[in-house]
């Protein structure tokens, strides 16, 4: 009698859930691969189901482990072909979400333009509002109006890389107050951790904004420099007292994450330009004074910062009210932006650091150096100089750099337009970089930066401007 040989019966496990409610089978056999074909093409219309349907059908695979037959399982052309329909399906739905994807980042970019917009509308007719509209105004609005214009070509360029630069981190929060936002410049190059600008802008304390510092921001981290515009709220939402406390906050959010973004926590400058520079140094002075009383708690330190920059601002709030007054930031409005007369004194610098009671206080500062145009008729260069003499007579390490001929808004905007050197931004870099002999080598080898704004434009804008 032949002997016989007994095959083993391959057993299914039955599964307990099916990813298609509308079919309930008590097992899944190779016999059904017709029915999963018809399911797939149930669905080929629908590029988001079917790539669920077959990820799940394939996680149902991968758990439904049969015994293994002695005889070899053939793959036969029509498994062949049914697993390339899926991985083709799967490849197209993933291209379709990421298209969606980039629709819904393009539509994100544009409605936070449109916001953008919006806000510094407002600010401007909340500027017209407290400055009032009068002959003298509305011919400098008028004249604020044309030099705008003739800086388009420029703005259009920085505007374009501020909204769309994948280098840019807009309104991060920073604090829990209105206009607690900041914005980070990153460079393109993330070897090593980077040096720090926490930036606050100028805008005569009622028109502050983050994008004011976008050209300075760009041009920096084309050098390997982290900037952070830090906003903050302007008057009538806040006086002189909210926005140093804005700007203290948001300083103390870099300090402690900055090196969540590849920046060099024991690298940090701070920077203002206007009113921002009267704002930053109010800042830094009020954090010195903390810092040397008792019992004062502070979430970041005067010691973080490796020096401060000046640029174009006013220290000396005493000096400064009547040419105020007479340029239009009437004493009224500036009184109340400052909290009254009686807190002239306290948000006056150059002032206040030659008070004995603090000169602890003022020991704790870090260098200071100071930015001012000669031709600068908003606020008038001797504002930088007399600051820079009182503190080193205190034995601060103090200086100012004048620079012969430069307007309010030369320095900052029409020089930076121009390409090609800059001498304040040499200068700028020659102190950032002055620990790092490769980062020096580089500035050295670094190509001329390109003009935005035809010379003719920018001489025009010059003329008049009304700052």
């Amino acid at each position: 009698m032949p002997s016989q040989q007994i095959l083993p019966i391959t057993q299914h496990t039955q599964l307990s859930s099916y990813p298609f409610p509308e079919s309930n089978p008590s097992s899944v056999s190779p016999s059904s691969s017709s029915s999963v074909d018809t399911m797939l093409l149930k669905v080929e219309d629908d590029p988001t189901a079917r790539l669920l349907i077959s990820s799940s059908f394939e996680n149902e695979q991968a758990s439904f482990q049969p015994i293994k037959p002695l005889l070899p399982k053939i793959k036969t052309a029509k498994t062949f072909y049914q697993h390339r329909r899926r991985r083709t399906n799967s490849e197209d739905s993933i291209s379709s979400l990421s298209d969606i994807e980039g629709r819904r980042s393009l539509r994100r970019d544009v409605g936070h333009a449109a916001a953008e917009t919006f806000l510094l509308t407002r600010l401007s007719l909340k500027l017209l509002r407290y400055l009032g509209v009068g002959y003298r105004w509305m011919t400098r609005f008028l004249a604020l109006g044309c030099y705008a214009l003739l800086l388009v070509p420029g703005f259009c360029q920085v505007g374009y890389n501020y909204f769309f630069s994948s280098q840019i981190r807009r309104s991060i929060v920073y604090g829990d107050k209105p206009r607690n936002r900041l914005d980070l410049y990153l460079p393109k190059n993330s070897d090593g951790p980077k040096p720090v600008i926490a930036f606050v802008t100028g805008g005569a304390w009622i028109i502050g904004y983050k994008a004011w510092g976008s050209l300075l921001g760009q041009q920096l981290s084309e050098r390997d420099i982290i900037v952070a515009c830090i906003d903050y709220r302007n008057f009538p939402q806040g006086t002189i007292s909210d926005m140093v406390a804005d700007a203290s906050e948001g300083i103390s959010y870099l300090c402690n994450h900055i090196a969540e973004y590849g920046g060099d926590p024991n690298r940090i400058y701070l920077m203002g330009q206007s009113a921002g520079a009267h704002i930053a140094a109010c800042t830094l002075l009020e954090q010195a004074i903390k810092e040397a009383g008792e019992g004062e708690s502070t979430s970041w330190s005067v010691s973080q910062l490796k020096a401060y920059f000046g640029l174009s601002g006013g220290y000396n709030l005493f000096d400064l009210i009547d040419h105020f007054h007479s340029r239009g930031l009437y004493r009224s409005v500036f009184l109340s932006i400052m909290e009254g007369e009686q807190s002239l004194r306290r948000f006056s610098p150059e002032v206040m650091v030659q008070d004995p009671n603090i000169k602890n206080a003022v020991s704790l500062l870090p260098p200071i150096i100071l930015f001012h145009g000669t031709a600068d008729y908003s606020i008038p260069s001797d504002s930088s100089k007399k600051f820079a003499e009182t503190l080193q007579s205190l034995g601060v390490k103090a200086e100012s750099i004048l620079y012969e001929g430069k307007t309010h808004t030369d320095l900052f905007l029409q020089d930076p337009m121009r390409g090609g050197n800059d001498q304040m931004f040499e200068d700028l870099l020659a102190v950032i970089h002055a620990d790092d002999s490769a980062a020096q080598a580089r500035d050295a080898a670094a190509p001329l930066r390109r003009r935005l704004v035809p010379e003719f434009m920018l001489k025009l804008a010059r003329s008049v401007s009304p700052f």
